[in-house]
């Protein structure tokens, strides 16, 4: 059941009140910044591919999740 309109006023308040504001999201229409995908083009030595095809196998996900998994941890330890 959708509530009826709040102004911006009411809304913070609900929100600093720890009220559930759920229902007064379009939560269909959320974007998380810096999530939008662009496409980058690398070039591997063959040995690499191989395993990477390997360990990705093993875990049941393709290898371009398996690069992105490696990368983000990679990321993640220098920061």
């Amino acid at each position: 059941m959708k509530k009826r309109s709040i102004t911006a006023a009411e809304f913070d308040e609900k929100f600093e009140k720890g009220e559930d504001i759920t229902s007064y999201l379009k939560l269909d229409k959320v974007i998380k910044p810096g999530l939008k995908a662009r496409r980058v083009s690398v070039d591997f030595p063959e040995w690499m591919v191989d395993d990477l095809d390997r360990e990705a196998q093993k875990l049941g996900i393709t290898r371009q999740s398996l690069i992105k998994v490696f990368i983000s941890e990679k990321l993640k330890e220098v920061q």
